[in-house]
């Protein structure tokens, strides 16, 4: 089996395969990623994040496109265990508490023999450990907060926070483009049926017209035979 190729891949590269139908995935330690992808009809796609002791792990998902707008969820700890399972689901958030070890998560459209589906999930991991790192970097370089009078934990609460305003931010824009996507989606659907069904009520309605006037047109005809 060849993965189907996905364009935009911000997280990682689909490197290994669990079976002939399912495939997974290793991302890259982001602490916010999203991805878009294609599930195609029988088919069912793993993905594995690595995390660590006591972090959070919150993933949020959508189908944008295809018939029903559902897909099958699972999340299964390092241990196997199932988390969270939906099935047949537009769309869903779950935050778990971790542990060190792989996490995997699988959309599966096996159900579905004819519609592929458009699929968004954004990855937000928390306490993976970096933001105490930084605050030792910060330590290095500010000296002299006692003449400043300005603490040094006043100065990082203030940075953190802001990042974690802005990171909000892009999340919430995100998840907007991903409404905004199905939404489009949805009204491009609409559109095509009502064009199908219009075109269907006009050819009725010119195939009624010709009927119409052909029977008219009998109840004058003069079908008298004329006399020799």
């Amino acid at each position: 089996m060849v993965p189907v190729p996905w364009p935009g891949l911000l997280l990682g590269c689909l490197g290994l395969f669990l079976s002939p139908q399912a495939a997974a995935a290793e991302f890259s330690p982001s602490l916010d990623s999203d991805f878009t992808f294609t599930l195609p009809a029988g088919r069912r796609e793993c993905f594995y994040q690595p995390m660590r002791k006591e972090a959070s792990l919150e993933l949020e998902y959508q189908v944008l496109d295809g018939a029903g707008l559902d897909v099958d969820f699972h999340l299964l700890s390092p241990k196997g265990e199932t988390l969270v399972f939906d099935e047949r689901k537009s769309d869903g958030v779950h935050t778990v508490e971790t542990e060190d070890g792989d996490y995997m998560f699988c959309f599966d459209n096996t159900f579905s023999t004819i519609s592929e589906k458009v699929i968004f999930f954004e990855l937000i991991l928390d306490n993976m450990g970096d933001d105490g790192q930084d605050q030792e970097d910060w330590k290095k370089y500010v000296t002299g907060t006692d003449l400043l009078d300005m603490k040094l934990e006043d100065i990082l609460e203030s940075i953190n926070s802001v990042k974690a305003r802005l990171s909000k931010s892009v999340q919430i824009q995100t998840l907007l483009r991903a409404f905004e996507a199905r939404d489009r989606n949805i009204q491009e659907s609409n559109f095509d049926r009502v064009n199908f069904w219009s075109m269907v009520n006009l050819g009725v309605m010119v195939v009624v017209s010709a009927v119409q006037v052909y029977m008219l047109k009998s109840l004058f005809e003069d079908k008298r035979k004329s006399r020799t």
